[in-house]
């Protein structure tokens, strides 16, 4: 099966090539940027436009739409429609243009909007952001393209927060700051969240391009969902990274600083690690119901509890200390799993 990939050159885009590289498709990736790893098969292009997607998409059976604005300080707000609503109004448009009949689309558990206890996929959607929102419309127009033509395959994945090497996102902001030593929790702590490594989601994305004619939703997340105070156990127990203070910053106070670098990122134009937005998120409990997911028969391949062994030693393998047994050679691979 020969695939177009939009939005691949980044870090889930990048593992999944290597994933379908594996499996032996074809594939052509389509990205603002061109990848690193696979350049030959690599077009630079923008996903707002239609006649950049339709030239690239010819002769291709399947779409794998990653391509989003995501980030929480997009500006101006207005990038998060035009992206992501907007890329889908131009994708279908292709995929119509080029007679393609499957799309598999990576949506986000964000539209569930926060302290939605195991939201499942018919948990009436509250987005609390643009992003929420913007991958809500692009579901509704990806759906209508399905709905139109009975022999058309749509899959819709929702995951949860991703993680996994190579990664600068939430997980890894986390796990750098319990290894200097100097995190300090806000809030209570005993939010859960949901989260989904990209050495799992990968392979299951890759399995929906033979996905049946009809409209499919799933959320993804790898379970059990930890508390924030299980996942910080596990992170300083992993990294050898012993608690310097026991200190706690009330929720309220948390999220009054993350005003104060709002307002001072506006004044100094410049981009600071904490957020209002990201304070809230942090202390929220987000977690979504997998049932879908484990009723069609999908078994992850690294459980929870290894993939962040694993995450940890690529990211932080100073801090990760490997003790051989008398029946075991010293394991001298950088990732010791």
């Amino acid at each position: 099966m020969k695939i177009f990939v939009v939005g691949g050159s980044g870090f889930i885009g990048t593992r999944l090539l290597e994933t379908l590289h594996e499996q032996n498709h074809q594939f052509t990736n389509f990205d603002r940027q061109i990848s690193a790893k696979f350049a030959d098969q690599s077009v630079a292009g923008d996903i707002r436009s239609t006649e950049e997607l339709t030239a690239a998409s010819v002769g291709h059976d399947a779409i794998i739409n990653l391509a989003a604005e995501h980030r929480d300080d997009v500006s101006p707000l207005s990038l998060y429609t035009e992206v992501n609503v907007g890329g889908a109004h131009a994708l279908v448009a292709a995929a119509e243009a080029n007679g393609i009949r499957r799309i598999i689309f990576t949506s986000t558990v964000a539209l569930y909007g926060l302290d939605k206890n195991n939201a499942a996929e018919d948990s009436v959607p509250e987005p609390f952001n643009e992003y929420g929102r913007s991958k809500l419309a692009a579901e509704g127009v990806f759906s209508e393209w399905a709905h139109a033509d009975p022999g058309r395959s749509l899959a819709i994945v929702r995951p949860s927060v991703v993680f996994g090497e190579g990664n600068r996102g939430n997980v890894y902001n986390l796990a750098k700051q319990v290894s200097s030593g100097r995190f300090l929790m806000v809030g209570k702590g005993e939010n859960k969240k949901s989260m989904a490594y990209v050495g799992n989601i990968v392979g299951y994305i890759a399995s929906r391009v033979d996905a049946p004619s009809g409209v499919e939703i799933r959320n993804f997340a790898d379970k059990p969902d930890l508390s924030t105070n299980e996942l910080i156990a596990i992170l300083r127990n992993e990294m050898n990274v012993h608690a310097a203070s026991t200190l706690r910053l009330p929720l309220t106070l948390g999220i009054a600083a993350g005003y104060v670098f709002d307002a001072a990122a506006k004044i100094t134009r410049r981009t600071f690690p904490i957020s209002a937005v990201r304070i809230r998120k942090f202390a929220a409990d987000t977690t979504v119901n997998t049932d879908r997911l484990r009723d069609s028969g999908y078994t992850a391949t690294y459980s929870l509890q290894e993939a962040l062994k694993r995450t940890l030693a690529s990211e932080f393998p100073a801090t990760i200390v490997v003790v051989p047994t008398a029946k075991s050679a010293p394991n001298t691979d950088r990732n010791p799993l």
